[in-house]
């Protein structure tokens, strides 16, 4: 009886591999289409190195990286956070299915649970599958690659970007500096009014800028909240007392404040969206008309309208009308690049430029790709 035992525990972990190894793969939905997807130019293998992301392993693999669930086989609804890609990794092609594995000198690994790695071999007769532990080393969640370049968001999660009406008639408001001070810098003490206690000592300060307008219906979508620098608070009362730990512009009187995002840069599986989305483009930040590879850009479709974080769009260029043998012709819009959505707020959202063979320009179309 207690062999018996003893061998019911050694299976147990084994059998739970397997079903969820089984739970986690998912088989494209058309094969025929993936093995399409693969560029010409494809290598067998890649050395995964630090400074990588996801989409720039898949895009050298595949014409559209973004399609994760088919290009690494996994389902989409269960898997929400990719920490599984470290520096040193090897990633095979498997051209007979069209999709991406994680292996080691040819062999794809099998992954592994609570620390403990399955290793399989396959027997010639009879086609039996032998499974062991194996003690398998994680690395830190911090050393894996992000989907998509870390650096050139991580600035945007943390600002408030987007201020709706209402907030602002709440919102803590610098009032006056020490010494008649009118321009504020690092180091410089402010006071604030309307300042609550039981929300952490950590402030943004912001100034409101443009406010955003659909192109297409005239509705108010929200206003444009510009990041000025950081702020703590030193002493709580009616009048509230902070310094101002960090200034990228000037800051005066009637500058706000508001509390930082929590949001993370790491966990985010780029996928199409589930229903059709026609965005227009009508931002590029920092005030410019064009925009390129790794621009951020703010369309005028939010929460409401089904974007979620996650989401690749295609850009589209209107087609110009030209004229020929005295008649007018539209030509096709075109399309050139794609755009990932990293930030959504009830009414717009914000999105990183992944891929573009023209300049990003105002009122462009995203569309579901």
């Amino acid at each position: 009886m207690r062999k018996i035992i003893s061998l019911i525990c050694f299976l147990l972990p084994i059998l739970a591999f397997v079903a969820e190894h089984e739970a986690f793969a998912a088989e494209p939905e058309n094969p025929s289409d993936i093995l399409m997807d693969v560029r010409s130019d494809a290598p067998d293998r890649h050395i995964v190195v630090k400074g990588d992301t996801l989409w720039d392993i898949s895009g050298k693999f595949f014409k559209d990286p973004w399609k994760w669930p088919h290009i690494w086989g996994l389902n989409k609804d269960l898997i929400k956070d990719p920490h599984w890609i470290y520096p040193g990794d090897v990633i095979f092609l498997d051209r007979s299915s069209g999709t991406l594995r994680i292996g080691e000198n040819g062999t794809a690994a099998t992954g592994g649970i609570g620390g403990m790695e399955a290793a399989s071999s396959v027997t010639e007769a009879g086609n039996i599958v032998r499974l062991s532990p194996r003690v398998r080393e994680n690395p830190s969640s911090h050393d894996a690659i992000p989907s998509i370049p870390a650096n050139a968001i991580a600035p945007f999660l943390s600002r408030p970007l987007i201020i709706e009406a209402n907030e602002l008639k709440t919102a803590p408001t610098l009032i006056g500096a020490r010494e008649g001070r009118v321009i504020l810098g690092n180091d410089d003490t402010a006071f604030t009014k309307g300042l609550p206690s039981d929300k952490g000592d950590k402030w943004l300060v912001y100034r409101t800028g443009k406010t955003f307008v659909d192109p297409d219906t005239d509705e108010v979508l929200g206003i444009e909240a510009i990041y000025l620098g950081d702020a703590e608070v030193t002493h709580f009362a009616d009048i509230s007392t902070v310094a101002i730990t960090r200034a990228v512009e000037e800051i005066h009187a009637g500058d706000h404040l508001i509390l930082p995002s929590v949001d993370e840069v790491n966990t985010y599986l780029p996928r199409a969206p589930e229903s059709k989305i026609s965005a227009r483009i009508i931002s590029v930040y920092g005030g410019v008309s064009q925009g390129g590879q790794n621009s951020v850009i703010t369309l005028n479709k939010g929460r409401r309208d089904g974007l979620e974080i996650g989401h690749v769009l295609a850009l589209y260029q209107k087609g110009e009308v030209v004229k020929y043998e005295g008649k007018q012709y539209t030509l096709p819009d075109e399309r050139y690049g794609l755009v990932f959505v990293f930030r959504v707020f009830d009414k717009v959202s914000y999105a990183l430029v992944m891929q573009t063979k023209l300049p990003v320009q105002l009122l462009d179309r995203a569309n579901t790709p």
